[in-house]
């Protein structure tokens, strides 16, 4: 799943990118009317009137892009783990560890000594 949410991250990186990049691109409503009176819009690389529909479906397909990344990545990052509550009946008894009992050593070189 975190390969998944790496994708989205990156889809949502590149197509931000993409956006920002279209939109400043593109021209205003307003530059519209300078082509009109003859100020050599035609020009450009797209023609007088293509650019403006090629951005703005690119831009479309860009925001589109963006906004199901961030859904994708909102909905995997609510996932989490379901663990049983402690009132669920399902908690196993606490036992406590057996530890057997230790005989001191007696160091070999000292006599023992009796009781």
């Amino acid at each position: 799943m975190e390969w998944l949410k790496t994708l989205l991250i990156v889809l949502q990186v590149i197509s931000a990118l993409g956006v920002i990049l279209l939109v400043l691109l593109q021209q205003g409503k307003g530059a519209d009317m300078g082509a009109a009176f003859g100020s050599g819009s035609s020009g450009s690389l797209f023609g007088a009137s293509g650019s403006a529909n090629f951005l703005s479906h690119t831009t479309a397909i860009f925001a589109a892009i963006f906004f199901i990344s961030t859904l994708g990545i909102t909905w995997i990052g609510n996932k989490k783990e379901v663990s049983p509550g402690i009132l669920s009946g399902t908690v196993a008894p606490i036992v406590a560890p057996v530890v057997a009992p230790v005989a001191p050593v007696q160091d070999p070189t000292k006599p023992a000594v009796p009781k």
